[in-house]
């Protein structure tokens, strides 16, 4: 019940600071069949053709789901935008990351603008895994890819 009175969009935004240059963090982000090796919530990683010229890429989760991945936009070693391209999940929504560079350290910031369609799994995503649980998980594994320990992990949120 408490569910359905939530928002169905959110909006969270996590920042983590990396001491490699951006050019090596866009080379990994963008990796999207290399992912497998370095995060653990991937089991596959699927190439599928392009839709209207872009790139699709399908991932297989640890549990076996299967989402459908758009990019929407990408602009070299500074943005890229991927949309879930599944209009069947209970869930949907785009992923804005953004990598800036500050001398040596450099920072990648990733903005879920989502949607929760289900009242049960809107609950369940703002107070039992957390709205950022997804993000700070692929933060964290990107530090391990990257040998270096996250140094700053921040947090902006909005509706």
């Amino acid at each position: 019940m408490v569910g359905s009175v939530l928002p169905k969009r959110h909006v969270v935004t996590r920042m983590a600071h990396f001491n490699r240059p951006p050019t090596e963090i866009w080379q990994v982000i963008t990796d999207f069949a290399g992912q497998v090796s370095w995060r653990s919530d991937l089991r596959r990683v699927e190439r599928l053709p392009n839709i209207e010229g872009r790139e699709v890429w399908q991932e297989t989760l640890g549990r076996g789901q299967s989402i459908t991945f758009e990019t929407m936009e990408s602009v070299p070693r500074r943005r890229l935008v991927r949309r879930i391209a599944d209009e069947h999940l209970p869930f949907g929504g785009t992923w804005t990351m953004e990598v800036a560079e500050y001398g040596e350290v450099s920072s990648l910031m990733i903005t879920e603008d989502g949607e929760v369609k289900n009242p049960f799994f809107r609950f369940i995503s703002r107070f039992i895994i957390g709205q950022t649980a997804t993000i700070d998980g692929y933060l964290k594994a990107l530090g391990e890819k990257l040998g270096v320990e996250v140094l700053t992990l921040c947090e902006f949120e909005g509706e």
